[in-house]
């Protein structure tokens, strides 16, 4: 495994330096690894949906339904991530 060396401000070193202590990552190490991974899968989602709206063709729904469907898509999954970063913060 490879070694790289990042500079943080004080503010958030202690903060990544509380989230290993907290018992919820082994070390800071660990809680940067997670930080990484989440953000991969999060690139990986996002492309995909790209792609298939992409690949979708041409809609016929008008401009505002689209954005309302968007808005009500986007507000259904940030609850979903707020719910599973509860339980983590929970367990």
């Amino acid at each position: 495994m490879a070694t790289m060396n990042v500079s943080l401000p004080d503010e958030m070193k202690e903060w990544v330096e509380e989230q290993s202590t907290s018992g919820r990552f082994g070390n800071s190490s660990d809680y940067i690894r997670d930080l990484i991974r989440r953000d991969q899968e999060a690139v990986a989602e996002l492309r995909a949906l790209v792609d298939e709206g992409l690949n979708s063709g041409i809609s016929e729904k008008s401009l505002e339904q689209s954005f309302a469907d968007a808005k009500q898509s986007a507000t259904a999954h940030f609850q979903t991530l707020a719910a599973e970063l509860a339980k983590d913060d929970a367990a």
